[in-house]
């Protein structure tokens, strides 16, 4: 008595194991077993198979009640065409199948040179043995039937084994051969997908995608499989969009749909084809359609009548009043520290000393005039106080306005400074700063009983008097 009946005789219920097991072989093709001696199998282990004349060996790759329901996906009907699996593969079975398969990318080199010279019209795409290098099958893909028997008996008497010869889509060659998407990932068809969905441009028309084949164009060079995800999704979504079959009748001019944005709901228009679009929702859009179906022109696609237009600029006006109150709050902005050049500024540094009067004193008659050249001034201490501008500084004025800016605004400073009285112990006298020959035609003499006025510039503390 086996455990089975031991456990049916205890009255122990059973579980009932499905006993078919999903194999997988070279390029995702996949098959049908059956597990007739009930072998411990798991995800992934290599098993020696019975297949047609001899044997092959595949991956398991799915068993369990999953089978079934693969079964029923794919229409398979469990029957005696499904053969046994003979046992888990040992070492020597895996040594002879390396040796098999690798043959295979040689015979397929010497297989496309044949297929030239016998000038047929058809594309060899890969090359598969069986584990017991008893038979090849070759994959290919033509577009018009192709007469290959000459060919079966080239490669029979080439490689001495049996060929079969199996014709594949375009889609099935890329599965096989692989490869990377636009996605980033593995192609789906050499991972996971099995059946190929016929796919249509509609799809990419319902999508608001772009009708371009170049984009929307597999590596198989059909459109690509990815196209029916979403499709479902978008179909959903469409449902609530308003069929916009003739253009809308505004005062403005028929306006055209140009784009719709199915999930956010919005619909783009333009006046007669103009660059310019306009978005709309959904619902303005129904509603423009019930005013033409009865005969009324909206004024544009945003208001029915121009005195809601009016009430729209009026509101508009009345945000930007507020964003004008929001921003005049703000600082005012620094004046520049450049000073304009040229007369401008020879006319403001003259217009300072005259608003503010660095001497308390009147200016006296007999006082320098202005138009006098200032005197060399290496030999002046370096204490003599700063003195205001007169006329014929002004040149100098100029050069120094040259400068940068950071001099400039020092110097501006140290100028409405008031002045300073003059200390004659400020430093000592040089030998060489005599009496100014200009100081004696004013007629100040020290003992004359008349009032000394300051000292100008260029000229040192005592400069002024007699000798």
């Amino acid at each position: 008595m086996n455990s089975f009946d031991w456990l049916s005789h205890m009255g122990i219920p059973q579980v009932d194991n499905f006993d078919i097991v999903e194999v997988k072989f070279k390029g995702g093709r996949k098959e049908y077993f059956r597990n007739v001696d009930y072998l411990t199998l798991h995800t992934g282990d290599p098993v020696v198979v019975d297949v047609p004349n001899g044997h092959h060996i595949g991956y398991v790759s799915l068993q369990g009640e999953l089978v079934r329901l693969q079964m029923q996906k794919r229409k398979v009907r469990d029957d005696d065409n499904i053969t046994r699996i003979y046992r888990v593969a040992n070492q020597k079975d895996l040594e002879k199948w390396e040796e098999a398969r690798n043959r295979e990318i040689p015979t397929l080199y010497r297989c496309k040179q044949i297929v030239e010279e016998y000038k047929l019209q058809m594309k060899m795409s890969d090359v598969e043995y069986q584990a017991d290098n008893s038979k090849a099958t070759f994959y290919y893909s033509a577009e018009d039937r192709v007469d290959f028997r000459e060919l079966i008996k080239a490669l029979a008497g080439e490689f001495k084994i049996r060929v079969e010869m199996r014709q594949i889509s375009l889609r099935q060659e890329a599965g096989r051969l692989g490869g990377i998407g636009v996605c980033g990932r593995e192609l789906c068809c050499s991972t996971w997908l099995v059946d190929f969905k016929n796919v249509t441009t509609s799809a990419a028309r319902y999508q608001n995608l772009s009708l371009n084949p170049g984009k929307l164009s597999g590596q198989c060079g059909r459109l690509k499989c990815c196209l029916n995800y979403e499709l479902d999704t978008y179909m959903d979504a469409i449902k609530d969009i308003p069929q916009v079959d003739k253009p809308l009748q505004t005062e403005a001019g028929p306006a055209k749909l140009q784009k719709t944005d199915i999930f956010r709901r919005l619909m783009w228009f333009s006046y007669n084809n103009d660059n310019d679009w306009h978005s709309i929702t959904c619902d303005r859009v129904r509603e423009i359609q019930i005013l033409n179906e009865k005969g009324i022109k909206v004024f544009n696609l945003q208001v029915d009548k121009s005195t809601d237009l009016e009430d729209l600029a009026a509101q508009s006006t009345r945000e930007l009043e507020l964003l004008d109150k929001k921003f005049s709050k703000k600082k005012k902005k620094k004046k520049p520290r450049n000073r304009p050049q040229g007369d401008q500024a020879t006319t403001e540094v003259a217009a300072k000393p005259a608003q503010q009067p660095r001497t308390p004193a009147a200016k006296p008659q007999g006082a320098k005039p202005q138009g006098q050249k200032p005197q060399n001034r290496q030999n002046q201490p370096s204490t003599t106080p700063l003195q205001p501008k007169t006329q014929d500084t002004q040149a100098t004025g100029r050069a120094e306005q040259k400068e940068g800016n950071e001099a400039r605004r020092k110097k501006s400073k140290n100028r409405n400074r008031p002045k300073p009285a003059p200390n004659p112990n400020a430093g000592p006298k040089t030998e060489n700063q005599g009496p100014s020959p200009k100081s004696e035609n004013q007629g100040n003499k020290s003992g004359d009983g008349k009032r000394r006025f300051p000292p100008r510039k260029n000229q040192g503390p005592n400069n002024g008097g007699n000798e």
